[in-house]
């Protein structure tokens, strides 16, 4: 259900966004804006760790990443200070005219779309995906000529959307003939990930300074980064070509050798691919910020590309919410998850159980496959199965609060079934932690 303010709350957020118009309108920051449906507060936090290479921090503006977007675009504008260098907004957006709104406030002269897939599709958000699309489209249709678009030549739908801007287009993905950035040669471990990144000819100079070999007909890089994820080289990579759009706009010199170095010390932000050590000495891969088709595809992905000798690995998966076709895109992932190295899956909520049912109709071996209704049933199929050294991928939303696993596993007392939570804080925090929630 959309969330109705109270009218005083809703007079102070209007007032807000109207100074906040026209405080941003005298600014002459360079504004950049991302959207995408997966991917865009790790591009956020790339991109502005790399900002911080080039600029002092009271010259950079961001969006708070644990905020909501409706209230951030204006907090972030009214922050801006007439020093501001760069200020860089991640707009979110999950209904129609959320966009539109975003862009009273800000104008982006660069703007980068991470990836389109049907999340918020359902009939309380968009509707529809060719909504969805025509929302996230409208950050590209609003760039100036002299702009630039950083896109995912890789995303058909992103592909699409091309036509709808005037400004110049960069393009990153895996196909040398299309992309300006692309990569090769992608290794992932449990400890880095490593990979070739090329470009077209000249597109660092003048304005970015890199080491490549000036012989090379194209250059190449070797590049090594903690993010894991396989989905990471597009956010490398879109990040990257952000800052050699943000060098042409302004005209000033940015170190390549500089931002790789930058590249290689960030860490993946807590529930988005991070390792942690799990209960019972087993390994585990937390992605349970957020779930939709493309970012369980990816870290499906990833973790069977993982190798671990002798060990195994379990994929632990929570509901998709906020689709409009919720069975045919769990079906999906069964399907995917039939073709993957990975020896056991364990399928949590009513929807999860196509997801389960799709594995096994692909031959994953049917004793290997569990569906169950709540993370309770899932504690106690996991216990007599893992082993120290295994790998846990834990996936789902944040609402789904699939980390009460890793609770039950390590003895702690867990009452609560909720397979879909109304509460973000932590569960380690909440009143009915031990009693329970019932909607």
């Amino acid at each position: 259900m959309l969330y109705s303010p109270h009218f005083l709350k809703q007079l102070f957020h209007n007032t807000r966004r109207t100074v906040a118009k026209h405080w941003l309108n005298m600014i002459p920051a360079t504004q950049i804006a991302l959207t995408g449906s997966f991917g865009k507060t790790t591009t956020t936090n790339i991109i502005y760790k790399l900002l911080c290479e080039i600029y002092p921090l009271n010259k950079i503006s961001v969006t708070d990443i644990n905020l909501d977007t409706t209230f951030n675009v204006p907090i972030t504008a009214l922050k801006i200070k007439p020093w501001t260098k760069v200020a860089l907004f991640e707009l979110g957006v999950d209904h129609v005219g959320e966009m539109s709104k975003h862009l009273e406030i800000v104008h982006p002269q660069i703007a980068i779309i991470t990836g389109i897939t049907p999340v918020h599709t359902d009939k309380e958000h968009f509707g529809s995906l060719e909504n969805l699309i025509k929302e996230k489209r409208k950050l590209l249709e609003a760039l100036p000529e002299n702009g630039y678009a950083i896109l995912n030549y890789d995303d058909e739908i992103v592909r699409s959307m091309a036509k709808h801007t005037k400004a110049k287009i960069l393009w990153y993905g895996s196909d040398p003939k299309k992309c300006d950035l692309w990569t090769t040669n992608v290794k992932i471990t449990l400890s880095d990930a490593s990979f070739n990144l090329h470009s077209k000819p000249n597109i660092f100079f003048p304005s970015l300074t890199p080491n490549f070999p000036s012989t090379s007909l194209k250059a190449s890089y070797l590049l090594t980064t903690k993010l894991i994820g396989l989905h990471h080289t597009h956010t490398i990579m879109a990040s990257v070509l952000t800052m050699i759009a943000l060098s042409k706009i302004t005209q000033q010199s940015i170190s390549f050798d500089s931002l790789i170095k930058v590249i290689k010390t960030i860490a993946p932000l807590q529930g988005r691919m991070n390792l942690e050590k799990g209960p019972m000495g087993t390994i585990v891969l937390n992605d349970s910020l957020r779930a939709n088709p493309a970012s369980t595809a990816s870290g499906l992905k990833t973790l069977s590309g993982f190798n671990i000798g002798n060990h195994r690995k379990f994929a632990v998966l929570a509901e998709m919410g906020e689709l409009q076709k919720p069975q045919i895109e769990h079906e999906k992932i069964g399907e995917l998850i039939a073709k993957l190295k990975i020896d056991y899956l364990v399928s949590i909520g009513p929807w999860q159980k196509y997801t389960a049912n799709l594995a096994i109709k692909n031959n994953m071996q049917k004793d290997k496959v569990f569906w169950v209704k709540d993370v309770q049933t899932a504690a106690q199929i996991l216990r007599p199965l893992i082993k120290p050294g295994d790998l846990i991928y834990l996936k789902g939303s944040l609402l789904r609060h699939v980390n009460r696993i890793l609770l039950l596993l390590d003895g702690k007392e867990v009452g609560c079934r909720a397979v879909l939570c109304p509460f973000y804080h932590p569960c380690e925090k909440c009143q009915y932690l031990k009693k329970g929630f019932n909607q």
